[in-house]
This record gives C-alpha cells, sequence and structure tokens, in this order.
C-alpha cells in the first residue's frame, strides 16, 4: 500500500500541471456547490428573521400572506386601512405590552415611505431579536424629519442633514411631489439585510401634514403655516397596520381572537412566524432550482475529471504495461488509477472549502452593506459535512471508469505501443 502511494503521488507530480488543472476543477465545483447552499440556507434563515420578537401584525380584513407583504416587506398595498380610534383601543388591551403604528402610502425614489412613531426604533426586532441601532444620526423629533435605511442612503448617496421631497402614492412623478415640503435627514439606520434597509421613516404627524388639503387643492405651501394650524390636523385619522408585542406569549391566542372578531371594523390578526413559513413555502421552487443548480455544478466538476483522467490513460498505456511487466496485478494497477483520482477528488474538496471561507471572510462586510446578504463566517454545518462526503463518494465512483479499463489493458496491447 505504501508503494502504491509513493507511486500515485510520483504519477501526480509527473503530471502536475494536468493535475493542478483537475483540483481546480473540483474545487470550484464544490466551492459553488457549498456556497449556493450557505445562500440558499442563510437566506431562509435571513427571511424567516425579518421580523422578530413581534406576536401578531394586525390590519385590515385580509388573507395572512397580503398583511405580511405590505407591512413588512413593502409590498403590494392594503385592502382598507384600520381607524386611529381601533389602534388606540388595542393600545390600551391590558396583555399588550407596546405597539408600532405603521403608515404606508407615499414614496421617494422607489423607496416606501413609513409614517410611524418612535416606539418603531425602540421595539422593532429582526434577526435574533436585534434591535435597530444608527449608523449615523437619531430617531426623528421633529415635524418634517426623516430616518432613512443604510441602502437608501447608500444607492441616493444621502448624508445628514440633506433634505428629500417624498411623493404620493408609489410613483415618483412630478405631480404627486410633496416638494413644499421637504424633510431632512436626521438618522440613518446600520444595515439589517431586511426591507428597514429600503425604506423612509417618518413621524405620522408629518404624513397627516403633507396631506393637509391634498384632496381639495388647498395643500399648504410652506412648513411656517405649520404652526397657524391646530394640532389635530396632525393627528392620524387611519394608519395601515399595526405591530404588537405582548406582556406574555400566552395571550397571543386570545388576543387573535379578540381582533379577528373586532366588533368596530373588520380586522386581522396574525402570526409573523406561521405567516413567514406559508409565504417561503410558496418560494419552495426557487430554494430546489438553487440547489438544483449547484448539484449539476459538481456533475459537471466531476465529468472534467473524468475526461482528464480517460484522456491521461491513453497517454500512460506504456506506463501500465511496464508495471504489468515488473510484476503488478491488473487489481493493483486499477487501485493506483483510483488512489489517484481520489486523492484529486479530497484535495479539490479542501481547496474549495478554503476558497469558500477566504471569500466568506473578505467578502463580508461587502456582501452585507452591498446586497443586505448576512453570511456568517461559521464552521460548516453537518449538512455541509455530509455533501462535502457525497462530492468525495462520487468523485471515487467516477474513478472506477478509467480504473477498469486499465484493469483490461493487456501486457501485449500496452508493449505494442510505439514511443
Amino acid at each position: 500500500m505504501k508503494t502504491m502511494i509513493l507511486l500515485a503521488w510520483q504519477s501526480l507530480l509527473n503530471r502536475r500541471a494536468t493535475a493542478l488543472l483537475t483540483i481546480l476543477t473540483v474545487a470550484i465545483s464544490t466551492t459553488l456547490l457549498l456556497g449556493v447552499e450557505k445562500v440558499r440556507t442563510q437566506t431562509k434563515a435571513s427571511f424567516a428573521q425579518t421580523i422578530s420578537d413581534t406576536d401578531l401584525i394586525v390590519g385590515a380584513r385580509s388573507g395572512q400572506v397580503n398583511l405580511l407583504l405590505y407591512s413588512i416587506f413593502r409590498i403590494g398595498n392594503a385592502t382598507n386601512n384600520i381607524d386611529w380610534k381601533t389602534y388606540q383601543t388595542l393600545s390600551e388591551q391590558k396583555n399588550v405590552k407596546w405597539t408600532i403604528p405603521i403608515s404606508l402610502g407615499d414614496s421617494h425614489q422607489g423607496f416606501r415611505v413609513i409614517g410611524t412613531n418612535q416606539d418603531y426604533f425602540r421595539h422593532y426586532r429582526y434577526g435574533s431579536k436585534q434591535p435597530l441601532s444608527f449608523s449615523q444620526g437619531e430617531m426623528f423629533h421633529g415635524l418634517f424629519e426623516t430616518v432613512i435605511g443604510s441602502e437608501v442612503a447608500r444607492k441616493l448617496g444621502y448624508q445628514l442633514g440633506d433634505k428629500i421631497i417624498i411623493a404620493h402614492g408609489i410613483s415618483d412623478k412630478a405631480f404627486t411631489r410633496h416638494d413644499n415640503l421637504p424633510f431632512v435627514v436626521t438618522g440613518i439606520l446600520a444595515p439589517t439585510g431586511t426591507p428597514v434597509d429600503r425604506s423612509v421613516h417618518v413621524s405620522l404627524g408629518a404624513i397627516e401634514a403633507i396631506h393637509v388639503g391634498w384632496g381639495t387643492g388647498t395643500r399648504l405651501t410652506n412648513a411656517s403655516q405649520i404652526g397657524a394650524l391646530d394640532q389635530q390636523y396632525f393627528e392620524p385619522k387611519q394608519i395601515t397596520a399595526v405591530l404588537v408585542g405582548l406582556n406574555s406569549k400566552i395571550h397571543t391566542f386570545a388576543l387573535q381572537r379578540f381582533i379577528n372578531n373586532f366588533p368596530d371594523e373588520p380586522l386581522s390578526a396574525i402570526m409573523p412566524g406561521v405567516a413567514l413559513h406559508e409565504l417561503w413555502g410558496m418560494m419552495s421552487v426557487a430554494e430546489q432550482a438553487l440547489m438544483v443548480v449547484s448539484v449539476f455544478v459538481v456533475i459537471a466538476g466531476l465529468l472534467g475529471m473524468l475526461s482528464s483522467l480517460l484522456t491521461s490513460l491513453n497517454e500512460r498505456r506504456r506506463e501500465m504495461a511496464i508495471l504489468r511487466a515488473t510484476g503488478a496485478r491488473p487489481g493493483w494497477i486499477a487501485g493506483l488509477l483510483f488512489l489517484e483520482a481520489s486523492v484529486l477528488t479530497l484535495t479539490g474538496i479542501v481547496t474549495g472549502m478554503g476558497l469558500l471561507y477566504s471569500s466568506l471572510w473578505l467578502c463580508h462586510d461587502w456582501l452585507l452593506e452591498t446586497f443586505g446578504l448576512f453570511l456568517p463566517f461559521s464552521p460548516p454545518s453537518i449538512y455541509e459535512w455530509i455533501l462535502m462526503a457525497l462530492i468525495l463518494s462520487a468523485g471515487m465512483l467516477t474513478s472506477l471508469i478509467p480504473a477498469l479499463r486499465a484493469y483490461h489493458f493487456s501486457l501485449a496491447d500496452g508493449m505494442t505501443i510505439r514511443i
């Protein structure tokens, strides 16, 4: 066995250019497979952790996926709004610890504008109950101040103190812009990898102020007119949704039943975790497609290794004949090729892991800031070890083809080859 290992090593060194290319092929295949798997699993985990530590989401009567999409992912619009008095009634329930009102309907250059209050920054959680944090500035205090997400700041190049104009509705047209009442950026949130990064946050009072007289054509022309108006103008009349946190999770179902049967208006209360699971189930086709693509990448890499081995085998027929002439049995020669292919596959897997984790270490911050994709620098999971074992097994099985061909080469066939 020792002789076979030494001979295999010398053979690979003698064909080092071909061996290096084969190792690189397997390494890239391994990197792509494990990389796609990490992206798939972390995307699923990040998706499930878009919102955490929120017990209920309340909105107008609707399906739970639709309510989740517009309240958390800022996709689509509500079927109806919630009366402000209803929100106050819900906030006063004895089992309710905190609430976050949300008002949607405006936008800024393709980014949704979220009307809320300061409780949003105090109680909103994502990931593993991580709070929102500021990379610059602080939460809004004045009526025409805004806090923007990290992606908004990055893509539009905003800094603290910049003024922005928001538009009525989700289309940013000249005739829909509230250009008479600009907002000043007072805070920029740190990246979260959630829709928060793509949101512009203003106060509920500001949402009301910019729409004073909007339907009658008597809207405010400048911020100095605000002081002349009664403060009742700036108390919301309706909101879009409410995030609810409870004193104890054992009261979740009781409050959910109360809200779903609310007598004053039709409401829906959903549990975010259940709705997220249902929504991810609807996207399972994309998850499976990623896995299929990564598997075919590995197959392509192994076929490349097989092609290399078969090509080199035809060039090594005299070598095999000499080994047979010196007493090597056919099974010993087949074992030599099997060992070479196994070494190439194992080396390729180790190299691929090195490439993957080096890339993760170097690009971790860039991926989070640019794509909002959080890929932790963590050791391989059990499933990833299984995948690597499957790649190694597939490489060994692939090597049986050239090994069996070498086994059937005859001594006479090898000795008749001319130099």
